[in-house]
Parts: C-alpha cells; structure tokens; sequence
C-alpha cells in the first residue's frame, strides 16, 4: 500500500536516516522501535508529507486515506466533546448532501437515456455504497461508545472541550482519528495520556481496526497485543522482522549471535588463507595456489555483524534505611483544592517493604495523594501520616516546574549531593546516559527523556527509604524502562508508584490503590487480577448505556437464569478472607527474598575477601533477622486466622 524507497534524512554533518527501505502493506501492523532519537517520529510525518527527506522518497497510493496523531498537537474550541467528535463524520454529511442534491436533479430530469443521466446513477450508486459501507451503527452511538470507551464519563460528554486538560483533548482526537476509519492509522505514542482500562480498550479496537497500522509505543505489552511486525530502528538504518515485538526480541538476538558465529569463522578461514599467502609467496612451486588464494580473498563477501546501540541506564539504588513498620498511613481522608473535592474517605495503609501502585483515570487524585505524601498539600479532611524515621525520595511528574532550567545537568546534582558521592557525580551522571559535554547542558534545553533520567539520578544521591515515583516512565525507552524495573525489584525499601504502564507494574507491585469516582479503593494482588475484576465493571456500565430500549420476557428470564448460574459456579471468598490471603502470599515472597539475602551474606561472612566490610555486613544480616522474624511471626498469626474460615 505504501512503499518507503531509498529514504534518507540528514540534518548538517548528522545522518538520522540512512537509504531505508520498506513497505505498508494492506494487512500490516507494525511495531516502530529504537530509542528515543532514533527517527521513528520522523518516518510517521515523512509519510503524512508533514516532512521531506533529504534523499528518496515516500509512495502512497493515490485515494489513500491517512490517520495521524502526533504526539502534541493543537486542540480545538467552541464545542462540546461529543460535537468536537462527532465532527469525524464530516465527509458523511458531505455525501448525504451530495445524495440529496443527485434526488433531487434526477426528479427533475427527463433525459432518460442521457451519458448524464447514467453517470448521475453511477454517482448515486457510488455515494449509497460508501454510506452504507461506513454507516454500520448510528454515528452519535458510535462517537459515544469511543469516547467512553477511552474514559470519559457519559455526562462529561456535553461539556466544552477547553474544560478538559491537554491529555483528555488528545483523547478526543485519537477519538476522531477512530471515527473517521482512516485506510492508514499512524499512532506516535497514544498510550501517554490513557489509564491502564483506556489502553486496554484502545487494544481490542485495534485488533478489530481492518486497515494498516503503524505505531510507535513504549508500551511492550501493548505492542505484543496489536502488532505482528516490528521495524527496528537502529543507528540510521532499519531491521524488519514478521512478528510482534517479544518475538523479534528473540529472533534478533538470534541473528547477532549466527552474524557472530559466521564472522568468527570466516575470520579464521582468512587469518588461514593470509598465512598461506605468506609462508608460499615466493615459492615458485606454490605459485599458482597463491595467485589462486589472492584471487580467492577478493572477491569474498565479508561478513559484518550488525552495529548495536549498546548505551542503557545503569540504576541501582543504595540499601534502604530501617524505618517503622507502617511507612505511610491515612484514615477518612479528604484532599482537594479549596472548594474543589478530588477525593474522600480514603483509608490507605503501606507498610514496610510494600510496593504499592496508584491506578485510576487523569483528574481522580493520584498525583494529589503524592503531593499530601509529600506536604506539599495539606489534608482538607483526616489524617494523614508517614511512619517513623520515613525518608522519601520524590519523583514529580512535571519534572518542568521540578529541575532548575538555568543550572547545568552536571550542577543539578552538585547542588544536593553531600560526602564522598561528590566525588563521583560524573559516573553517575554517565550511568544516566549524560558523557562528555552532556553534563554541562542546561537543563532549559533538554528533550523529555533527559530530563526523566536526570530527576532519577537525583534518587540514587540518598539512602532513602520510601521512593514515591509519579509516572516515571512517561519519556523511557522500552529498554530504559526494563532496567528501571529491574532496580525497584530490587530495591528493599518501599514504593509508591503512579503508572499506567501495565508490563511496568506487572510483576513489580504487590497491592494497587484505585482512585475512581472521588473514593480510594484497595486492590490486593497484582495488576493482572486488578485488570481483569475491573474489565468486568466496565463493560456492565458500557452495556447500560447502550443496551436495547426494551428488553423481551425470554430475554429477562435468560438473564436471571445466566446471573443465578454464575452465583452458583462463584465460590465465595469474603473480602477479609481474600485481604488475609494475599497479604500471606505477600509475606511469603518477601520472607523467601529475604532468606536468599540472609544466605548470600553468610556465604561472603564465611569467607570475606579484602574489600568486605565484616561491620555492614554483620548489621545488615542482623537487620534482615529482624525482619525474618517479624514477618514468620505475622505469617503464622494470618495462617491462623484463616483457618478459622
């Protein structure tokens, strides 16, 4: 459908994109990766024309419809939501008017047997078609199940686009994109501003959507759930394998891996060949075999092993400090903004070593739970408190209005750090990714992804205990974002996180507070089980709106019959029941963590080498025993009182 040929983008001395090669076809769903940077941005403007290359050239077919949304643009005023979407179906209303006029003139028209006549009913014929191939449900049904499904409120729909933030207005658009049934959808990071339920419905439409789709995301699940091609982009040039991304992972370091083997040994076969040459060059009896060896050498196809961007983070966080048992804890409480409610009634409890997710929609109060955590915002109602000898260290979402735009990267740093970790600012600064005369950038000037990665660098400055983490992953590459997980996992103090990312959270939180409709919800478990309680909630208020005006007695007793079988298939868990389950499961992983910890060290105390401090190692064994102990002891109280059940 669409053919990239010889395509080349240079900006000066710097080449972003060099003689790439590939095709769109009809059935295409392609994965753009590579890290920020890379180009894959610019590949989604060169084929909506919004940009030029430097060399070849971008074929669409002629009638072809594209679907574009970038990652910021202008929003528009003046109308509601619903009208602002339901203006996708312009060209609808265009048709039906051309439709009516066709009517019209053929009512009045008596040249039967006219070319003009026959190409009004080729017309018409032609406009009935494109109507009735489009027009599948009633378009204001439609704009309405799209804007809900991408979380917004039924009665939200009425009120004027410039009430809502920059991320709902996105919404709006991608909404419109949808709509309009483009041929193409090009989608350059539409998970930025949706909520874990949103991104989940914007996947199973995806996976209905009959036309190409090409997207750039960071969203490893998301890609693996819609995509069945990967385009990597890497250091100018592309790499396209058939399948979704997980898979390419695979298949591309198997191909690193045969591109080595081969190398090595065609290697080795030309060291062979070149020490022949040498040892017989001038023996005249060997002549012809080393004319034929040379000969041999230059017209061999050299094997190259494919050049890889290798640089990544490097984040390890230092040994938490010892604090209380419970490190963050409210009861009935109420946080706004002057008159302004965002939430109520909230009990939350975090205790000691927990990794708790923050979920909801944008608006609901994640962010302000993080700001009262922080006494940046003062409870309008309740209490709110962190524990005893709690030190926490603070990653703000609008890192804008966080860093200092006047200071350098390298100050940045030098301003809070104390001690000997002055002395290697710069090794950390390169662990982030920041070498050279990166370090003496000011921060005014630094892309999105920069500034995430110098905010996480401030966090590895201090022992802290409690990291509170407000969408740290928003500007991260799929690889940056691995590494970062890998470190909270390890990471033996407490975390709070905001995140919509579910592979991010997967695997990495224990418990998930939900922020929905001004009340705070806890959701024991992961967010794999928090998904699928939630997915069966939403659909019950999507079926509400839009099920049938009136409903037949069969249809009834079908119902009651389906609601009285699953209530007899349901086994009955009491919420303290389950609340008591999972924190036992959770005790149970972390008391095994800490048993492998406590053997690691008994094996280095057994026979410490020169560089083992015998003092910390001691204390930090003695610590986690404590811990051991407390968590065996409130294991066994729990065991116990299920049981009872």
């Amino acid at each position: 459908m669409i053919s990239i040929n010889s395509l080349t983008v240079a900006y000066g001395g710097f080449t972003l994109l060099d003689d790439i090669n590939f095709h769109i076809s009809g059935s295409d769903r392609i994965g753009l990766v590579g890290k920020n940077g890379a180009g894959k941005s610019t590949i989604l403007k060169l084929i909506c024309g919004l940009q030029t290359p430097t060399a070849g050239k971008v074929a669409v077919p002629a009638g072809c419809k594209i679907g574009y949304l970038p990652q910021i643009m202008e929003h528009h005023r003046g109308r509601s939501v619903i009208e602002e979407a339901l203006t996708a179906f312009a060209h609808l209303h265009e048709l039906e008017a051309e439709l009516d006029g066709i009517t019209v003139e053929m009512g009045e028209r008596s040249d039967y047997e006219s070319e003009a006549y026959q190409q009004l009913i080729i017309r018409m014929n032609e406009i009935s078609d494109l109507l009735s191939y489009n027009r599948t449900e009633d378009p204001q049904v439609l704009a309405q199940k799209t804007l809900m499904g991408l979380g917004f409120k039924y009665e939200e729909l009425d009120r004027p686009t410039e009430t809502f933030s920059q991320g709902w207005n996105m919404r709006i658009e991608l909404a419109k994109i949808l709509l309009s049934s483009p041929d193409v959808l090009l989608l350059d990071e539409p998970t930025n501003h949706l909520d874990i339920e949103s991104i989940e419905w914007l996947e199973d439409y995806l996976k209905n959507y009959r036309g190409s789709l090409v997207l750039i995301s960071h969203d490893r699940k998301f890609l693996d759930n819609v995509t069945n091609r990967t385009v990597e982009i890497m250091l100018g040039h592309i790499h396209d394998y058939k399948v979704p991304y997980s898979k390419y992972l695979e298949l591309r370091k198997e191909r690193i891996q045969q591109q080595t083997a081969a190398y090595e040994n065609q290697q080795r076969m030309i060291e062979k060949t070149e020490e022949f040459i040498e040892k017989f060059r001038y023996k005249p009896t060997k002549s012809n075999q080393v004319q034929s060896r040379i000969k041999a050498l230059d017209k061999l196809d050299r094997i190259e092993v494919d050049v890889e961007d290798r640089s990544a983070l490097v984040v390890k966080f230092p040994p938490a400090p010892r604090s209380g048992d419970i490190a963050f804890k409210s009861a009935g409480l109420k946080a706004g903004y002057g008159e302004k409610v965002v939430f109520s009634g909230a009990d939350i409890e975090v205790k000691r070593g927990e990794k708790v997710a923050l979920v909801g929609r944008n608006g609901e109060g994640k962010t302000t739970l993080m700001r009262i955590i922080m006494r940046e915002l003062e409870p309008l109602e309740g209490d709110a408190r962190t524990g005893y000898n709690v030190n926490i260290g603070y990653y703000a979402q609008n890192q804008e209005d966080i860093l200092d735009r006047n200071d350098t990267v390298f100050g940045t740093l030098d301003r809070i750090a104390v001690g000997d970790i002055r002395t290697k600012l710069r090794d950390i600064l390169a662990a982030f990714l920041f070498k050279g005369e990166d370090i003496d950038k000011k921060v005014a000037v630094l892309s999105g992804g920069e500034r995430a990665r110098l905010a996480m660098a401030k966090l590895i400055l201090k022992p802290y205990n409690l990291l509170a983490l407000d969408e740290p992953t928003n500007h991260m590459d799929i690889r940056s974002k691995d590494i970062l997980k890998q470190a909270l996992r390890n990471y033996d103090g407490t975390l709070i996180i905001v995140s919509h990312d579910r592979d991010f959270l997967d695997g990495l939180v224990d418990k998930l507070y939900e922020f929905r409709d001004g009340r705070v919800k806890e959701h024991l478990g992961g967010v794999v089980d928090f998904l699928e309680r939630r997915k069966l909630e939403t659909l019950s208020e999507l079926e509400r709106h839009f099920k049938p005006e009136k409903e037949t007695p069969a249809e009834v007793a079908g119902q009651k019959a389906e609601a009285a079988q699953k209530y007899q298939e349901k086994k009955f868990v009491s919420k303290e029941e389950r609340k008591l389950r999972n924190r036992i499961s959770f005790l149970e992983n972390r008391i095994s963590e800490i048993e492998g910890k406590m053997k690691d060290i008994e094996k280095v105390l057994a026979a410490p080498g020169p560089g083992d401090d015998i003092m910390d190692l001691t204390r930090a064994y003695l610590e986690s025993k404590r811990d051991l102990d407390a968590w065996t002891e409130e294991w066994a109280e729990l065991v116990e009182k299920v049981e009872q059940f």
